[in-house]
């Protein structure tokens, strides 16, 4: 049951992408001169060419690695947002964390000097901290004081946000550079590349684990168990015995651990360096991949590939043809709309099933 379940859920997403894409082509088709062309640079932009001229190579490989690093981050930002809503809470904090635990790697990256890899093991460890406190403490204002996550967490991101331009402007900034940002960090604090020519580093494979981890961690310890009866039910999970205020707390703050990773991939794995606005909202993002995703973490790395895609290919679509920005967003916002509107097909099944039982009515006189 739970297999053709699982079966019929993946058709449902399936069919939903194949009618989103339609209809994107569609509203491609009226503003564009070109839109198969256009369309084709979405659809195939991010993958690598295969080559046979001079032997076997690979070209544009720099676009799949720009798919490859866009995932990365949507992933982890992904589980971080789906261990918070397995509980039922709606963490809006992964844009802080996020932040903090860039700005965590500068500050080891820059201040300290220590040989690799345990510049950079201190780096990662420090933002890991940094964002596991930052989820920690709206955790703590929600479990025990009743604070709104929603308000704490929003707010919390502008104090990250304020501490992040603070520490930048007047204390990590390279005064000699033409743009707000740091000098480049020490090859002691950066993550080594995992694909030459792109900028995918190891923290792809520190992804990959995490996923591992957190489903683990969400299917097969109690604490897991705990968080899907707090999301089930609170009151049934207080009354079978389990602390959910510690449960509440410890969401978020786990939660921050992998918003802080995110962070760190930033700074240590694409910029090797902090600059001013790193990447204004992309914290939020992580909620479209948790959505898309179900909040399963498995799902959560195919969801994240799914996304990454997208916008590696419409920013090539935006380069490369005459469809504007704007209406590259309109068919992402279609596409992940149509993704989420859970009750879209069972209502066409329902609907299908009270046409043809009027048709059999009248059959049958």
């Amino acid at each position: 049951m739970t297999q053709n379940k699982a079966l019929i859920e993946a058709i449902r997403i399936v069919a939903v992408v194949v009618i989103a894409l339609a209809i994107g082509f569609v509203i491609t088709a009226i503003v564009s001169d070109e839109p198969v062309a256009a369309y084709t640079a979405l659809l195939t932009g991010p993958l690598p060419k295969i080559s046979f001229e001079n032997g076997f190579e690979l070209k544009n490989i720099n676009r799949f690695g720009n798919w490859m690093e866009e995932s990365t981050t949507l992933i982890l930002l992904g589980l971080a947002v789906a261990i918070v809503f397995k509980a039922r809470q709606f963490s809006l904090g992964a844009e802080g964390q996020m932040l903090l635990g860039a700005l965590a790697t500068a500050v080891i990256a820059l201040k300290l000097s220590l040989p690799f890899p345990w510049h950079m093991i201190l780096a990662l460890a420090t933002a890991m901290a940094i964002g596991f406190l930052w989820g920690l403490l709206p955790g703590l204002l929600k479990a025990y004081l009743a604070v709104d996550e929603i308000v704490s967490t929003l707010m919390f991101n502008v104090i990250a946000l304020q501490l992040f331009d603070l520490l930048l402007f007047n204390w990590l900034r390279d005064p000699t550079a033409g743009f707000v940002g740091t000098v480049p960090f020490p090859e002691s604090a950066v993550l080594p590349l995992a694909i030459p020519g792109t900028r995918v580093s190891w923290m792809i494979f520190i992804m990959l684990a995490a996923v591992v981890i957190v489903w683990f961690l969400v299917e097969r310890t109690p604490f897991g168990f705990e968080l899907k009866m707090l999301g089930a039910n609170r009151k049934f999970a207080e009354y079978g015995g389990i602390n959910t205020k510690r449960v509440i707390a410890m969401s978020m703050a786990v939660s921050g651990i992998l918003a802080g990773l995110a962070g760190a991939h930033l700074s240590m794995g694409l910029l090797k360096r902090l600059t001013i606005n790193l990447s204004p909202g992309l914290g939020f993002e992580g909620i479209v991949v948790a959505l898309l995703a179900r909040n399963d973490p498995r799902w959560v790395l195919v969801a994240g590939l799914f996304y990454g895609y997208l916008r590696t290919g419409a920013q090539i679509m935006e380069r490369s043809s005459d469809v504007t920005r704007e209406v590259v967003l309109i068919i992402q916002a279609i596409i992940i709309l149509l993704i989420t509107a859970e009750q879209l097909f069972p209502r066409l099944q329902q609907w299908w099933r009270e046409r043809r039982g009027a048709e059999v009515a009248v059959e049958r006189g």
